[in-house]
């Protein structure tokens, strides 16, 4: 592998650095997840230090990538995003992506009969290879990735082949058809491709000969006769040379005259249909065509299948409205068209067309009879007659037809049994039920790279470059929508004075995006409102609710929605709702997950929110929010039953239940992003209840993201909990935003977090609410410890501890005793911090509280060290540690950090190192500033002591 910046070859490191390299180049543009670059270098079985070797191939990288990145600098090339990395770097600077860019635009002029612009792509594309993909690199991912691109090169060198046939120098292809056959002695192509060439070379007795080897070599090694292409290869070379038909083909230095690919000319020349009327119907295909690379692969597959295996009788390409269908079919049919020589006909049936009637069965059955040269007066004037004339006109015919834009399967069913040699493919916005003879290719959003590509060819490939980070905001913003990306890019072609940025931001509103999505006659809002129209016109009792449900979903900014949440929301049962969203997967207007699951895209999310009456709104948000406030509040109880949760402010409504724990605590993890969109939704809406209702959901995930360190999520729930407390002028609102608030700036290192904590225990004092009372001197005094006031987080630990027995709260008792514990240590007050720590761990106990239990453990074994009692505080963190890492990320971190340092004090160096990389990583994790410079310090503890020990073992 080899990298080059400004003309200087880049020194990429060893083999596993570079298999990173490589995996991030291929992805360009795209987030690589920490565990997908494991299971690349690694595979199933990874080293216990898989992510920290991560973390060194990544750094040294940067280095690579940007030698002269100061320390303080930020890369600007291998960059850290949520989840994993991304490589900033232009996909058409990494030969992969411009080889496959080349054999794109090589299928694209081939489609169009343009053979010698599809040579110099080709071309272009076989000039980037310098021996073996990856040679040298190793993993799982280098080894798919080495298989997939040697699997190209030679489909890339057969394309070349045959075009070079094509254009009527098949002498220039011999030598790489020689060199394939050698290498690939099974692969059949190859081997018809040279028999076509000699042929074409007037080297009939060597074409011969060249299909004796093959039937040889099939026979010996697979026990299998030559496949169709070689036969129908053999009954050509069977003719003496002739001059093969001649036809224009305009390429791009004007019009020349070229032989016809003697496959084609075997099929013209056995076609029943060349006797009459030939019907070429299809449209023009989309010029600048990009993308779509894996639904051609899939599509060709079934309509130009290799060997003797007959196309495909009945393909379906559906998708969302805008996603790109018609413009798929029309490039494929192209592409294909020589395998139906007698034609190829193209009927649009309008179900998406608002406001022009559909074209009735009869319709579409004449004009397919007319397109076949049936002339009016011959035509039937009953449809079950028409139908049958038309499978007498399609008989022993190998034609394509082309029905696009159907409504549904209703529509196209008389053509669902055309006779054999026929295929028709069918284009439409809902799934159409498949069979056995029946295929169906879903077109979903365009990946980020062909995206990206579709806006370079567009607007400019220098304007897109140009700032790469705006034109990803840009696809996403359009949802990888071609539609809505032919519209971006049009109206960026319009405005040569508008950067990609530009256009963004206009477009990040997200109250004028559709707006902003309209170029000419093309629009998504009007687009999307074709097929809604459908539903909501539709006299099925199922498409009506369909409508309706998708304009309730259209009130939530949520990114997905579960069948509970939106059976909620409709107050309908689950499963009249369920069938609803079945319905609108169907007619894709919204997307299907895991089971259960559903979310609309963006674009059709922002289309549905119009859709509702504003008198309409606040009941369903009222019940959807109120659910999810519930359940959260359900899932916290399940999850910790000894904690005091918040159920303020008060909510009419049902949530969910669980059955333990284990999966509220999953329920949590899976909904976590959709509960905070929906509490931020809620907590900024005009209507007072409805602001309130957020409160509920934002208050009720104080202890999930206490627990899993969510220190982001903590300060900005907090921070809107506080702004709704004020604006609803509602003070126990705003004193739960103070705490929210301040734990998150707790976690953060920010000394404001005594100010919120204040602010808590000021609002409980005046509110009279003892128990918040007693809390907010708990966190103070947590607080406290962390900017090391310890006699006054000493104070506020008695404080808490004295109000606790007064209101009777146990739970609130034994945090007082664990912060008063460890103000006591950091005192240098060992016994009696040994003391209220034992006395805490047996209320635990008492209490069955699990989580106390494992804290108290680990500033216990923290207070054996002290006392000098290292083997038992060894003991003690030791069998802590697991317990410690599915209680919370603090107390892991704290349980790691004591561990070093007893196994440091111990002698036990190597033990003590290990420990440290591992708290150091995980304080990494979480973002601890307060936790990672501890475990820093004690790993360089530990290494400097390793190092005078090896030193005398060498002496």
């Amino acid at each position: 592998m080899v990298g080059v910046r400004d003309g200087v070859p880049l020194d990429l490191g060893p083999p596993l650095q570079q298999a990173g390299a490589a995996m991030l180049a291929t992805r360009s543009g795209r987030v690589v997840t920490l565990p997908q670059l494991i299971e690349g270098l690694w595979g199933d079985d990874p080293p216990l230090s898989a992510a920290q070797s991560v973390y060194t191939y990544v750094a040294g990288l940067r280095r690579a990538f940007e030698p002269g990145r100061g320390r303080r600098e930020p890369p600007r090339t291998v960059v850290k995003a949520p989840g994993g990395y991304l490589l900033r770097l232009d996909p058409l600077r990494t030969d992969v992506h411009l080889f496959a860019a080349r054999l794109e635009a090589a299928d694209q002029a081939r489609g169009s009969g343009d053979l010698p612009s599809a040579l110099r792509a080709l071309d272009e594309a076989l000039a980037l290879w310098r021996g073996p993909a990856l040679s040298g690199v190793p993993g799982p991912f280098a080894d798919g990735e080495r298989a997939r691109l040697d699997e190209l090169h030679v489909l890339a060198v057969e394309a070349r082949a045959e075009v070079l046939t094509g254009l009527g120098r098949p002498e220039d292809a011999l030598a790489a058809l020689h060199d394939l056959t050698r290498r690939h002695p099974l692969r059949e192509r190859p081997r018809e491709l040279l028999m076509l060439a000699l042929h074409a070379s007037g080297r009939q007795a060597e074409a011969l000969q060249v299909f004796e080897e093959a039937r040889r070599v099939l026979a010996d090694e697979l026990g299998a006769d030559p496949g169709e292409g070689l036969r129908r290869a053999h009954r050509l070379a069977l003719i003496s040379p002739v001059e093969p038909p001649a036809r224009h083909v305009t390429g791009g230095q004007g019009a020349a005259e070229v032989a016809a690919p003697a496959h084609e000319a075997d099929a013209q020349a056995s076609s029943p249909s060349r006797e009459g009327f030939v019907p070429r119907q299809l449209p023009r295909a989309l010029a600048g065509f990009v993308g779509r690379t894996r639904e051609i692969v899939r599509l060709r597959s079934l309509l130009d299948p290799r060997g003797d295996e007959a196309p495909h009788p009945f393909v379906v390409i559906c998708g969302a409205p805008g996603v790109g269908k018609s413009t798929l079919a029309v490039r494929v049919a192209h592409a294909v068209r020589h395998r139906f020589p007698d034609g190829q006909l193209y009927v649009n049936l309008r179900g998406g067309t608002p406001n022009v009637p559909r074209p009735s069965a009869y319709e579409v059955l004449s004009r397919l009879l007319r397109g076949l040269g049936t002339p009016d007066n011959a035509l039937p004037a009953d449809e079950d007659e028409a139908a049958a004339l038309l499978r007498s006109a399609l008989h022993g015919r190998r034609l394509l037809v082309l029905l696009d834009d159907a409504a549904g399967l209703a529509q196209v069913r008389p053509f669902t049994a055309a006779p054999p040699g026929t295929t028709v493919l069918v284009t439409s916005r809902e799934s159409l039920v498949t069979g056995a003879d029946r295929a169906q290719v879903r077109l979903g959003p365009l990946p980020d790279a062909e995206a990206t590509a579709m806006l370079a060819h567009l607007a400019g490939a220098d304007r897109v470059a140009a700032d790469l980070g705006q034109t990803g905001r840009l696809v996403r913003l359009c949802d990888g929508f071609p539609l809505a990306l032919r519209i971006a890019g049009a109206r960026l072609a319009d405005r040569p004075d508008w950067s990609v940025g530009a256009l963004t931001e206009r477009l990040t509103d997200e109250r004028r995006r559709l707006r902003e999505l309209e170029a000419g006659e093309l629009a998504v809002r009007s687009s999307l409102a074709a097929s809604w129209t459908a539903l909501s016109g539709s006299a099925r009792e199922i498409d009506a609710a369909a409508a309706r449900l998708l304009a309730l979903l259209g009130l939530l900014h949520v990114p997905d929605i579960t069948l509970e949440a939106a059976a909620a929301l409709s107050g309908g049962s689950e499963t009249d709702v369920e069938r609803a969203l079945e319905r609108l997967c169907d007619a894709h207007l919204l997307e299907a997950g895991e089971p259960g699951r559903y979310h609309p895209h963006d674009l059709v999310r922002l289309f549905a929110s119009d859709l509702l009456p504003a008198g309409e709104r606040t009941a369903p948000l009222l019940r959807a929010f109120g659910f999810y406030a519930e359940s959260v509040r359900a899932a916290a109880r399940s999850s910790d039953p000894h904690r005091v949760h918040c159920l303020y402010p008060p909510v009419e409504a049902t949530g969910r239940s669980f059955r333990d724990a284990a999966e509220a605590d999953g329920w949590l993890r899976t909904e976590e992003a959709t509960l905070l969109a929906a509490a931020f939704q809620a907590m900024a809406d005009p209507d007072d209840g409805v602001a309130r209702a957020g409160a509920a959901i934002g208050a009720a995930l104080w202890w999930y993201q206490q627990k899993s360190y969510r220190v982001r999520h903590l300060v900005a729930t907090g921070e809107r909990l506080v702004a709704t407390g004020e604006r609803l002028q509602d003070e126990v609102i705003a004193m739960h935003g103070h705490a929210h608030l301040a734990t998150g700036l707790y976690f953060k290192g920010d000394p404001a977090s005594v100010t919120h904590n204040e602010r808590h225990l000021a609002l409980a004092k005046r509110l009279g609410d003892r128990f918040n009372e007693q809390r907010a001197h708990g966190n103070l005094s947590s607080t406290l410890l962390k900017w090391e006031r310890f006699e006054e987080a000493l104070d506020h630990a008695l404080a808490q501890r004295a109000i606790a027995r007064e209101i009777g709260s146990d739970v609130g008792e034994r945090y007082a005793l664990l912060v008063a514990g460890r103000a006591y240590l950091e005192l240098g007050r060992f016994d009696e911090a040994a003391g209220v720590l034992e006395e805490g761990a047996a209320m635990a106990e008492r209490a069955g509280d699990p989580h106390s239990r494992v804290e108290f453990a680990v500033w216990q074994g923290r207070a054996l060290i002290d006392m000098g009692r290292l083997d038992t505080a060894c003991s003690v963190l030791s069998e802590t540690l697991e317990p410690a890492r599915s209680t919370s990320r603090t107390t892991e971190m704290a349980c790691l950090v004591h561990l070093t340092r007893v196994h440091r004090l111990l002698g036990q160096l190597g033990e003590a190192v290990r420990r440290s990389a591992e708290a150091v990583a995980v304080a990494e994790r979480a973002g601890s500033s307060y936790w990672l410079e501890r475990a820093i310090a004690e790993r360089d503890e530990a290494a400097s002591a390793q190092r005078p020990a090896r030193t005398r073992r060498r002496g």
